[in-house]
This record gives C-alpha cells, structure tokens and sequence, in this order.
C-alpha cells in the first residue's frame, strides 16, 4: 500500500495565474501601441515541392499593422508576380502553383515587416528550401567477395536529400537484414562487419533510403557476398558453438577499428544539440565497445548507448559536456582504443532578452539585450528595422553597448526597436518597442470572480492590471485591515497575491486596488476554502491465487460540496472495467482473478479541485509456464542427461519437476512418469531401459498446480539386450473341469529390452514330477486341455527376445478346473437356539468328494407357515453361509412362532454340490413388533384421543397393549400413568388434567413372551400457545407488515376523503339561507350547516344512526344557546344568527352522545357514497 506523489498537474486547477511572473507588459488592444510580431515559419523553412508555399508572418498593433516582404534583403514587390498573394489582415504569404511555376524559383531568404505609425517590427530572416529527393545513380555492382572472418564494409553513399534521408538496409526481397554486435549499421549509413562467416552470403544486401517529405523510398541495386572459407560445409550447429571460429578454421584477431580511422579524432557540436559519438571496430571473435571520458563520468542523466553499444549519444549538450572521449574495443585476443576531442560550440542564446517598455511622458527607463556565445556574439541595435546609426537623433535616447537609456520619454519616443546578436553559428533577433502613454489604472480580469482552494495548499490570487505610469497594487481582506503583505502573504511584482498556506480563516473576500497618478480601479475576488480529499481507507497490496476473487478498499472522505468521482488506474493507465469487475463507490472487486490482472491499481479520488492517489500491487499466483528448449546431452547406452529451461514460476516458486517418457512401439503417445526431481533443478540424469526409443517432456508444479507440459525433446533410442526379469502375477486357473489357464501381467516397453518379446511357457504336474511341457507364447495367457479334474500344477514363465532369455523364473503353483461337489453334508442336526436363531451341526464331506476347493458349506431354509391362523407368509428361500471346512453353524434372524424347513450343501468353485436331507423345526413364541400407525389427536381442551394398529408381525398370541403416558410443560415431567388393554382394543380416550400441559404417550403390544417395540407419540400443542407462536412468527413477517401498512393507509385516506366531503360539499353556512325557518325538528340544523347529500343514503329524519348500525330516536332538546359562543345566541332584526354558527358541544353531550355525525363511520361511508 502506498500514497503516491501527485503529479505536477494536480494543483493547477486552483494556481490560478492569467500573468507570468516575469512576463512582458500586454497593453490592452483598444489602446493605441506598435506592432508586435505574434507568429513566423521557422528559420530554415523546407517546403514540400508538391504543395503550394506558405511563410507565415502575422503581428498585431493598434492601428492594425501592414507588411511588406523583402527577398534576399531587397523589396519584395508581391504586386508583380500573380503567383504570389497575401493573406487578409496578415503578412503570411501564399505562393500557389497550381497554374504552374517551380517552386526552386522561389528559394532564397525572406524577411516580414509589421508597420503602423508607432513603428515597424521585423521578423526573422527565413530562409526558404524546396525538399529534394534525387533518384539513386544507376551502377552494377560486382560481386563482394571476402574471407571468411574478415572485416567489410557495405558503402550506402545515398544522393544528397533535403532533409537528410532515414537509412536502413534490406535484402532485394524486402526483408530486413538482422543486426547484432557483429553487423550493424553506421550512423553515415554504411553497413559494417566486424568480420564476416559463411551464412552472411545467403542473402543479398540493399540500401535503402527514404525521404521525409515525398514518402518515397529509393532502393539502391543489392550487393551479393561470396565468402571464401576454409570449411565449405554450412553447419548451422556450429552457429552457436563457443569456438564457432576455431572449428572453421578462422584465425583469431586482436580488434582494430573501421570506424573513425586512427587512434583520435576530433568532433564539434553546438550547444543544445546530440552530441553522437562512434566506434565501430573488426575482430575475431567480435569486439566488445566500452565508452569513458577522461577525468570524469559520463553524464548518466543525459548519455545512452545505441547501435549495441557501438554508439554513445549525449543529448542537450552544454559546456560541460566538452573534453576527451575514448572508446575500448576487446574482445580475448586483446584491446585498442580511440580518442575523440570533443569541442562544444555555442549559436547565440539568450541571457536578457529586450522587453516591450511602456512609459509615462517624463519617465525614464531602459532596454536590455544581453546573450551569449561561442564564439562570442556581437549586438546591433536597430530602430523600426533601420540601424540605429542611421536613424534621426534622440537627445532623450543613448546607446551604451547591449542596453539602450531613455531619459525624460516624450510621445514622440515612441519606437519599435531590434536587437540582433550573432556569431558564425547563428543569430538571434528580438523585437521590444516603446509605448508612452499616459493611462489610469484599468482592471484586467472579470470583477468578483470565485476562487476555490483546498486547505492546506499554496494558492495565488491574480489580479491583472494596467496603467501608466505603472500603477502600485494592494490587497485587503473583506474591505478593511492593512494593506496584505509579509508572513502567511507574499505580493508578487505582477500583483499576484500569494497565500502560502491556506486556512479556513483565509476565507472571504480579497480586494486589489491598482493605484497611480491618475486614478486607482479595484477588483475583488472571493475565496472559499474546501476540505482536501482524502483516502483514509487505502487499498493493500495483496497476493491472490488464479481464478479467486481479491477486492481493493478505497475509502475516501471530501468535502460535502464538491462532487467527488473515484476511478482507478491499472499500471498507470486507466483501468478497463471488465465483466469480472464490479466497482463500487469505496472498492474495486476483481472475480476470477487472472494472470493478466497482475499490476498496480491506483485509487484515484478527485473533486474538481483536487485529487488523492493510493496504490496497492496485485500479485497472482498462477501456475507455471512451461519448461522449453528440452536438450539432451551425455548420451549413454543406459541413461542421458536432460536439461530444460524453466518457465516463468507466476510468484509461486517451483517445488517440483516431472520428467515424463514416451515410447512409440508398445503405446505409442501414451505418456509415463519417469522421475520427479526438485524445483531448483533444471538438468538431471535420467536411467534408461534398453530398446526404448525415448521421447521426454517436463511438467513444472507449483502451489497453485502443475504447467503444461513443455513440447517433447528429440527421440532418443537405447541399445538392446536380454531381459533382465520376468513377467508378474503368474496363475493358474481352470475355466472348465478339464483345462487350466495360465495368465500373466505382460511386460511394458521399459523392460522388455529387445524385438519381439515372446513368453516361454512351463507346466507339468506337481506330484508326479513328470518332464516339463512348454510353449512359447506372444500374448499373455495360455490354456492347458486335458486335464485331471483339480490336481496341482508348477508352473513358470519365462520372458525371451531376440537378444536373449531373462533369468530362470520362481515357480508357481496352479491348480486344474474343478468339477460339481460329488457328496453332502450328513447328519445334520438342529437345536433351537430361541424364537429367532438356531444352531446346526453335521458331519464334514470327504476331500476326494469336493473336486475343487472347498469354500463353504451353506445352509438353505425357508419359512413354510406361522402358527397364528389366517397369517400369511413368504416362502422365499434364504441361505446362511459357513465358509471354510466346519461341522457347525448358527442361523439367525429367523421369524419366532413359525414352521421352517431346512437343507444343507457344500460348495466349492464351480458350485453347489448335492442337497441333504430336508429338516424341519418349529421357532417358540417371541416378543410382537411395535403397534402401526399410532395416532394421538386432540378434538378439545378436555379429551385426547389415541387410536392404533394390530401390529405388523405379532411373533405370537397377542395377550394385549400397554399404554404408558405423562404430562410435561416445557421441562418439567408430571406422573407417569401405566393402562393395560385387550389385545382386541385398539381406541383410548385420556381426560386431560389440564389445559395447558402435553402429554407424551408410549405404547407397546404383550405376548406371553413380553412386550415388544415400542412407539411414541406426543400431543399437539395447545390452541393458545400455538397461536401464541404463530402470532410471533407471523408479526416479523415482511409480507405481514406490508400488509398492515396498506389496511393503515387506506383507512386514513379514506377518513381524510370523507372529511373533505362533509366540509366542503355537505354544509354551508345558515346565513346563506337567512329565509328558511330554524326549528329544533329539523335535524339538518346541527352545527349551523345543512345537509344535501343523496336522500337514499342518509338516515331518517328525526333519528341517528350510531355506532352499530341501530336506528334511534334523534334528542329534540338541543338549544340555540348550545351553538353560540357565549351562552347566548345573537340575533338579527329578521331573527337569523349573526355571523357564522360555531359549534359547541358540552362534556355531557359529547359523553352521551357518541354516534354524532361527526364521529361516526356509518356517515362518513355514506358521504363517500
């Protein structure tokens, strides 16, 4: 996590400043002033010949300016040549070609003069060039012929161009010659070989030039090589060989230089410009260039090596960048070195550049022109562009070398004046004139403007100016106080005022006041102070796993009334948001994470005045990238190196390396591990079978997950030999009862060792110890006919190719196929054990009768009945095994009170053998299993009604049901109560003890064995605690409350509408209705208004409607007393009320009363009818 610098940039939005701090006086345009030159083309002007010329030259002035042109110092007469035009309210000239003409007629030097009544500025002489692009002689090139390691240079010698054209070297089929140390380019365009090898003339040569402003390339012809050489074999595999030169006979040399000749030479450059300096040097092997400079260090901020080091380029040069250069070439066989003086030389430049002056009548002042050189540049002063010598003397003028004293400025000083300083590099001309005028002060910029900064900063505030004589300025806070100078302020001489650090009490309003002889003028400006922006929460750096998802905090606090954007930058630049982003006002989150995401993120929180940058670095785990350039080496008969070239770990260190094989005879493009060697190690030794022919890959793991693996190496095939083992997991099996199968794991590519691997089969009879029968086998498996029915074998196989047999193999015993079992089991006996298990016992069979191998004996049974009536059963067959050769056994999990019949066999591989005879027993009584569907059901507070099922297997004579039951509340258990039922009864009804309590009920079925499983039941809760429960869940519902906010804000409209309809619509005032008569019948009278809704939906009269709905007798005993104010009513000469009725209702009324109008919903839904 960091907090970066911010740029320079940041604060230029509120360093508000319209006037430099030493920049040169702008006299507004509506006073009268002499030209000033605003813009020219440049010194050395190259047009393109195909476009019409433009020389540039505009200048403003009050009165506006006129221009003249002079050619090669003489007037220039635009009137005369048609081809030639000015443009309106410019001196830019425009010289058109498109009736014809040639733009070479044109070329020369050219001068502008800008000229009003106050004077004339010029503008630098320009000198126009048309650009060339001349066609490349034609000429044939011989052939170059050289030997091979010698030195050769390629001369370009391109036609002169102007400007100089770009050089580039390709062969005559347009592709590019490939440089290096040993070939390159010089910067005079030559192509050089610091010694030539056998491959260089497998191309052809051809210099390219190509001109700037035509976009045209002239191809010179190609030069074709041929090399002499000692070795006339083009081995590429000697390219890259260390003694590439020895092992084709070339003879090493000591370097010696073909570019610059000698041991020194010399080099001037000017100021300000590249300084290039070259050494291209021959040998073998090729030289290496190293660059010093005696008596110090290069200049590291200025100096970079190009062209491989061949080239040492110093830019912006000054000064001190002169003295002795020298350049080392080496390479093994030894060392020389060449000297290069360099002499820096120095066009006029600038040291006081003359300014515009502007005077008051009777002041003095002076104009400077002050530069310097190498050679030292002299200075000539002209007056509206004639010498100063030749022009009308001036008492009030005096020239004192490079400044010029006026004394005493009258109006008819007033001048443009030229300096022009030069030496033989260049020149330098600069205009400045003289204004005398006499101005009160004037403000510049628009009046009260708003000036927001941030806290803390270094704010300027401008206050642009004019008036002459120069007017003095001062500065106040909110119109009082003394004048705004020293400590957290600072008054530049433009009138800028500085704060050097902004606080909140430096808020308000600042007024400028520019006073001189003539008068003062004031501006005022407003300042408001803002809160910086801040990233308090910034984001870290974090390292994540491929394919995670990683979120960046930015947490930034403002100022409230700026409008604040946060965006973010990746590596510098600003970040595309993908579909795996999603950004957020205060983080960025990233799904998915790739390598690609890998970089810096920059936080960028910014308001209109300023900005907060916080970085954090994103390092992805990712797996490896694979291992390349697999090379073998130290090739032997049984093992090879392997090296490879690791891949990039992805910031996960590499643990391991799997080095895979691939053989192309028995599963060709089946891969294999071969070995696996640690993650520091990139060559190993790999141990090797014979007859293999090798491929290799290499797979990298990491943390994150194993790389792809790398492209395979070179196939590699080992020798052959013998076998050096046998095949594996021998056996011999019958399949029928007169063969035995021999099979084997047949033997891999890795340990075969030789062509046609084959398998020599042995078998011969255990007891016998007859002689060996053998086959020889290609496969792996072979069937032996005719054999005993289960008799023991030896066997061997013995694995063979054309190089040799493996060693003796072990032997191994397999038996023949088996046949059925010829006897059963006799004697067999059984006891009963319990209601559900018996034991058995018989007598084991002879081994000549089992054919095979004995595996077990098996006992099959089946249930025939139960002893309860009317009760079927399944008769399915079960079986109980017993394996080995035993004469005992127990079954179990038999149904108790039932009829079973039984029959024992022996088995062995092939199968069953005869069944025994059939035996029956009878299992005894035992416990039932537990009653079905069991329901408990509550029809009231008072009674719980419990129903139940026969069980489903009773395992006897059911002799009834016990039912055990108690109360509980929460946690706290009440008595437990034991009834005892028929086994007919299957209903019981429990009297609850109370309402509140549940009951847990336990019941099981009895036998005269005892009482089985058992199953439990509880009550349901009761009403008011389910309700209770339901009330909780259903008031913290969302839909819940959604609805009892709709029901609420329907009832309030709907008593806010019938408000509205009895206020406005429903009554009026009596006074309107002075005629009517009042009595206490007419019930429409209450409350001073009437009535008029529709007559279907009122009540009778005389009665009122209350609050459930009834019809009552409407009270008559209502006062007119009861609706004025003071107790008694007021009344006109006609006997109608004064004023409006008020309504007053007594506590009385109010309390006896409570289906009034008013109050009532019945009325109000009325009213809405």
């Amino acid at each position: 996590m960091a907090r970066p610098q911010p740029p320079p940039w940041v604060h230029a939005a509120f360093l508000l400043c319209v006037l430099g701090l030493g920049g040169a006086i702008e006299i507004p345009m509506d006073l009268t002033q002499p030209p000033t030159i605003t813009k020219q083309s440049v010194k050395d002007h190259i047009v393109d010949p195909r476009d019409n010329i433009l020389i540039e030259c505009e200048a403003k002035g009050n009165p506006a300016p006129s221009f003249h042109w002079t050619r090669n110092s003489r007037f220039f007469n635009i009137a005369k040549d048609p081809r030639v035009s000015m443009r309106r309210r410019s001196g830019t000239l425009v010289i058109d070609f498109r009736s014809g003409g040639r733009p070479e007629e044109y070329e020369g030097e050219y001068q502008c003069f800008a000229r009003n009544k106050f004077g004339t500025a010029l503008s630098n002489r320009i000198r126009l060039q048309v650009s060339k692009s001349p066609l490349w002689p034609k000429e044939n090139l011989d052939p170059v012929v050289v030997q091979e390691g010698a030195p050769l240079t390629l001369q370009c010698n391109p036609p002169p161009g102007l400007p100089s054209p770009v050089i580039f070297w390709m062969s005559s089929s347009m592709e590019p010659i490939t440089q290096d140390k040993r070939v390159s380019q010089g910067h005079n365009g030559d192509l050089y070989f610091s010694n030539v090898i056998l491959q260089d003339m497998q191309t052809d040569y051809s210099c390219n030039a190509r001109f700037h402003f035509t976009h045209t390339i002239q191809q010179k012809n190609p030069f074709t090589l041929k090399v002499l050489t000692n070795h006339p074999y083009n081995d590429s595999s000697l390219r890259n060989h260390p003694d590439m030169y020895s092992a084709r006979g070339v003879a090493e040399r000591t370097p010696s230089f073909m570019y610059p000749q000698g041991t020194s030479s010399s080099q001037m450059v000017l100021r300000g410009m590249d300084l290039l300096l070259e050494c291209i040097a021959s040998g073998v092997p090729t030289p290496d260039i190293a660059w010093y400079k005696k008596g110090g260090d290069l200049p590291s901020d200025k100096a970079k090596f190009e062209n491989f080091n061949k080239a040492l380029r110093i830019t912006n040069v000054s000064e001190e960048d002169s003295g002795e250069y020298f350049c080392l070439a080496s390479n093994k066989m030894g060392s020389i070195r060449h000297t290069i003086s360099v002499r820096v030389k120095a066009a006029p430049y600038w040291l006081d550049e003359p300014k515009n002056l502007v005077l008051a009548p009777g002041e003095d002042g002076r104009l400077v022109c002050r530069a310097n050189g190498n050679p030292k540049p002299t200075v000539q002063w002209m007056v509206n562009g004639e010498p100063l010598q030749s022009a009308p003397p001036n008492p009030n003028r005096e020239v004192a070398g490079d400044t010029i004293i006026f004394r005493d400025t009258q109006i008819s000083s007033r001048a443009v004046y030229q300096c022009n300083t030069s030496n033989e590099h260049g020149y330098l001309l600069a205009n400045a004139f003289v204004s005398v005028l006499d101005v009160p002060p004037r403000m510049l910029s628009p009046r009260n403007q708003l000036i927001r900064v941030i806290l803390y900063n270094r704010t300027r505030l401008d206050c642009p100016f004019f008036g002459s004589p120069i007017p003095t300025l001062r500065w106040f806070k909110n119109g009082q106080g003394s004048n705004l100078d020293g400590g957290n302020y600072h008054v530049h001489e433009n009138g800028s005022l500085e704060i050097k650090m902004i606080r909140k009490e430096d808020q308000g309003i600042y007024t400028c006041v520019a006073t001189n002889i003539l008068g003062k003028a004031e501006n005022q400006v407003r300042l408001e102070v803002k809160d910086p922006t801040r990233i308090y929460r910034m984001p870290e750096d974090q390292v994540a796993k491929r394919g995670t998802t990683v979120q960046l905090e930015c947490r930034v606090k403002h100022d409230p009334s700026l409008k604040l954007t946060v965006s973010w930058l990746k590596d510098e630049e600003p970040l595309y948001i993908s579909n795996r982003m999603k950004k957020e006002d205060d983080s960025l989150t990233i799904f998915g994470v790739a390598e690609k995401d890998q970089g810096s993120y920059t936080c960028v929180a910014s308001t209109e005045l300023d900005q907060d940058l916080a970085k954090a670095y994103l390092t992805v785990l990712g797996r490896p990238d694979r291992p390349r350039d697999l090379e073998l080496t130290d090739l032997a008969e049984r093992s090879v190196r392997l090296t490879w070239i690791p891949g990039d770990a992805n910031n996960s260190p590499i643990t391991d390396y799997v080095v895979q094989f691939e053989e192309d005879q028995f599963q060709p493009g089946v891969w294999h591990d071969h070995s696996k060697f640690p993650g520091n190690v990139n060559s190993a030794v790999l141990q090797l079978s014979p007859y293999v022919n090798y491929q290799f890959r290499v797979i990298a793991i990491n943390e994150v997950g194993s790389s792809h693996p790398s492209l395979p190496s070179e196939r590699y095939r080992t020798s052959g030999a013998p076998p050096e083992s046998n095949p594996g997991d021998v056996k011999g099996e019958g399949t029928r009862k007169n063969n035995m199968e021999i099979t084997w794991t047949p033997m891999n590519a890795t340990s075969a060792f030789g062509p046609n691997l084959r398998y020599i089969v042995k078998w011969r009879r255990r007891e016998t110890r007859d002689a060996w029968n053998n086959a020889t086998v290609w496969g792996s498996r072979y069937v032996v006919g005719q054999t005993p029915v289960y008799v023991p074998y030896e066997i061997r196989v013995q694995a063979e190719n054309d190089f040799g047999k493996a060693p003796e193999p072990e032997t191994v015993i397999g038996y023949s196929g088996e046949d059925y079992p010829r006897a059963a089991p006799t004697d067999v006996k059984v006891r009963v054990m319990n209601s559900t298990a018996i034991s058995l016992q018989w007598n084991r069979v002879y081994s000549d009768t089992v054919q095979g191998q004995l595996r077990e004996y098996r006992a099959y049974y089946w249930r025939e009945s139960s002893l309860l009536k009317n009760l079927w059963v399944s008769q399915k067959r079960q079986q109980a095994s017993f394996p080995g050769d035993r004469p005992r056994g127990v079954v179990s999990q038999l149904f108790p009170y039932s009829n079973y019949k039984l029959e024992m066999v022996v088995v062995n591989g092939r199968g069953d053998g005869p069944r025994s005879e059939t035996k029956e027993f009878t299992t005894p009584e035992g416990v039932p299993s537990a009653p079905r569907r069991f329901r408990v059901r509550q029809p009231n507070l008072e009674t719980i009604n419990l129903e139940w099922d026969h069980p489903e297997h009773p395992n006897g004579i059911l002799v009834g049901y016990t039912l055990k039951y108690l109360p509980f509340n929460g946690t706290k258990l009440g008595k437990q109560i034991v009834e005892n039922f028929s086994p007919n009864q299957t209903k019981f009804t429990v009297q609850r003890a109370d309402p509140v309590s549940r009951y847990r009920f336990t019941l099981s079925a009895r036998t005269q064995v005892g009482s089985g499983e058992a199953v439990t039941e509880e009550s349901p809760a009761p009403p008011n605690e389910a309700y209770t429960n339901n009330q909780a869940d259903i008031a913290t519902q969302g839909w819940f409350i959604g609805l009892m906010c709709a029901i609420a804000l329907l009832v309030l409209i709907l008593l806010i509408v019938c408000f509205i309809k009895r206020s406005r619509g429903g009554k009026y005032p009596v006074r309107e209705k002075k005629d009517v008569p009042l009595g206490p019948e007419d019930p429409k009278e209450e409350d001073g208004s009437f009535d008029y809704s529709d007559e279907d939906n009122k009540p009778l009269q005389g009665s009122q409607t209350s609050l459930d709905g009834t019809i009552k007798q409407q009270e008559s005993d209502d006062s007119l007393v009861d609706y004025g104010e003071g107790g008694e009513g007021q009344f006109n000469e006609d006997g109608s009320f004064i004023g409006q009725y008020t309504v007053k209702k007594d506590k009385e009324e109010t309390e006896g009363n409570e289906s009034s109008e008013a109050t009532s919903p019945v009325n109000a839904i009325y009213s809405l009818a």
